[in-house]
């Protein structure tokens, strides 16, 4: 069936259920970023392949709704279908929920996968619906009624972390999210969200790309912990590990089953944004629930000693791949065909030769000139674009090592390119220089600094309709909280082993795309009557192209970072290069 066939098969089953219109999000059960092909229900539905966006169906119409990131690619992919593209966040397009209300009439339903919507999703959809009167119902998967051949649920084994990467084993972590839960007189914790679970259980696995986890749930008590996984997942060692530290398994399907049976007055945290409704529906009214963030978010985002002399240690491996990868490109574009694909799979290649490496942390988005302004572009062999010896090609990319992850954005210029390119590019390292150098007050949250990085571009009238930079997991998710550098005011004070991104960029449609991203580890810095201030220290190393600046944009103080960070680039990674790469290093990091 082709997408349009697809529609019309979802439009009779709905109209057997009642529903005027369905919804499809992009979440799996566990309300994951990157979900396996057997919850991909919206990209099936619409062909729009995006990791964001959401999907309305209504008897007679279609909608995609996509953020700014993806409003180029969506157009693309959805131009030969029926759906319409609605662009969250611009003037003259209603969000999904008021669509929803004006195309629909009183009393008419709307139906949900009540599995892949998170609380608080569907607090929003209702306030929205009883205020037009319309009625939600979030009993059936119409999808997978109509998705013949729909990918059955991984079934990976599973491996531990070893604590030597980790820094804590799987009892210290009980015994602190123990500690947090008689603070606030909690029974009992459920954890849905597979990062917040791998990293509480020491466990990882292959099943989903780019993101090392397990399809699991668990539930943490005062004296017990349980976990609830596919049996075929556990090999002998891993049982007897998970035994030795006192936890209960069960199969992954028991998890409602479990919950229904939780003594009546017990209480029990969720976290309204990564589980499920049809879970909370689960557990007994008498149960009181409290709605909350995972206690494990803060404690998995601020990375203990270990963790961070490991990465810092991964990040030097990565920038070795970044600089061979650079290299090679320098010195054979022009001589021989390089295409976005083939780009992309050299640096996979010589990043898979890394000591500890395990994947690539996401797939990489390797894009040459126009195909740059889509922020997350990934080429294929349909749309790939040939590299030519002119104009910008960037490339975002990181790998998931034992020790770490890492996620690095360079742009560089293959050529001639004008004077307004690199007007452009010189703005958005004089916004990634002024972030890097913040000093701030403890408190402070990443929508304080974000003004940082955009300041330099507002002068000029620029702006770029995304986060300045997320959260990054170690050996789990690249894209981690609670932090991030964004304008959405998010209240989670920057701490002190946060690592978070830094990456503005320039995106101009239909011309190029420029970004630069480095890592950056939250630390201590002076305290003062004032109190204790923070400040960042960069762990990501790779040249700057510096044929791509225009150094008289620079201010002293951000020509001497940059100076300053060339030289770090040139101590740290020179060491492990052959003498010709060494070569070419020593003058992409000249000093200018």
């Amino acid at each position: 069936m082709n997408i349009n066939e697809r529609i019309t098969a979802l439009r009779k089953l709905m109209k057997k259920k009642g529903f005027t219109a369905y919804i499809i999000p992009s979440s799996d059960a566990h309300l994951s970023e990157y979900v396996a092909e057997h919850w991909q229900s919206r990209k099936w539905i619409s062909g729009f392949t995006g990791s964001a966006g959401t999907v309305v169906i209504t008897l007679e119409k279609s909608g995609l709704w996509a953020d700014g990131r993806y409003f180029i690619q969506a157009e693309n992919q959805i131009k030969n279908t029926e759906i319409k593209l609605f662009k969250i966040g611009i003037p003259g397009y209603p969000t999904y929920q008021k669509w929803i209300c004006d195309e629909l009439k009183e009393n008419e339903i709307v139906g949900i996968d009540g599995s892949v919507f998170s609380v608080n999703d569907v607090k929003k959809i209702k306030k929205e619906f009883d205020e037009s009167g319309l009625n939600l119902n979030s009993d059936f998967d119409l999808i997978n009624e109509i998705w013949q051949d729909c990918p059955a649920i991984p079934t990976s084994e599973v491996f531990i972390h070893d604590v030597k990467f980790a820094g804590k084993s799987r009892t210290e972590k009980f015994t602190e999210i123990r500690e947090d839960m008689k603070k606030q007189k909690l029974d009992y914790h459920l954890l849905t969200s597979l990062d917040d679970i791998a990293w509480t259980f020491n466990l990882r696995s292959n099943e989903i790309d780019n993101s090392p986890v397990t399809i699991s749930f668990a539930v943490i008590g005062l004296d017990s912990a349980h976990l609830f996984i596919n049996p075929l997942k556990i090999n002998e060692t891993v049982k007897e590990a998970l035994r030795a530290s006192a936890v209960d398994l069960h199969p992954y399907e028991e998890i409602a089953e479990f919950l229904a049976k939780l003594e009546p007055e017990k209480s029990i945290l969720i976290d309204p944004n990564r589980t499920n409704i049809k879970l909370k529906n689960a557990i007994p009214h008498e149960c009181r629930i409290i709605e909350k963030r995972n206690l494990t978010t803060l404690m998995k985002s601020m990375k203990n000693n270990v963790e961070i002399n490991n990465l810092k240690t991964c990040q030097i491996r990565d920038g070795v791949a970044m600089v061979k990868f650079l290299y090679w490109l320098d010195e054979n574009n022009g001589k021989i065909k390089i295409t976005e694909m083939s780009a992309a799979k050299k640096l996979a290649e010589i990043r898979s030769k890394g000591k500890n490496f395990v994947d690539l942390s996401f797939t990489s988005i390797s894009a040459y000139m126009a195909n740059a302004a889509m922020m997350h572009y990934s080429p294929s062999h349909e749309n790939e674009t040939e590299l030519k010896p002119e104009g910008f090609y960037l490339i975002d990319s990181g790998g998931n090592y034992l020790d770490g992850t890492t996620d690095i954005t360079r742009t560089v210029c293959l050529g001639p390119v004008s004077d307004v390119m690199k007007r452009d590019f010189t703005l958005v390292l004089m916004s990634h220089i002024d972030l890097s150098q913040a000093h701030f007050l403890k408190g402070s949250t990443g929508a304080n600094l974000d003004i940082l990085a955009r300041h330099p571009m507002w002068q000029e009238g620029l702006d770029y309709k995304c986060g300045t930079g997320h959260g990054v997991g170690f050996f789990l998710n690249v894209h981690e909280g609670p932090q991030n550098f964004s304008q959405h005011l998010i209240n989670v004070p920057l701490k002190p082993g946060m690592i978070t991104t830094n990456e503005p960029g320039i995106y101009k449609e239909n011309q190029y795309g420029i970004r630069t991203e480095n890592t950056l580890l939250c630390v201590e810095d002076q305290k003062t009557d004032s109190g204790q201030f923070y400040k960042f220290e960069v762990i990501s190393f790779c040249p700057i192209d510096l044929d791509a600046i225009l150094p008289e944009m620079l201010s002293k103080k951000q020509r001497d970072w940059l100076n300053d960070y060339h030289q770090e680039v040139y101590k740290k990674l020179s060491f492990h290069l052959d003498e010709e790469e060494r070569k070419w290093l020593k003058i992409q990091t000249r000093e200018i």
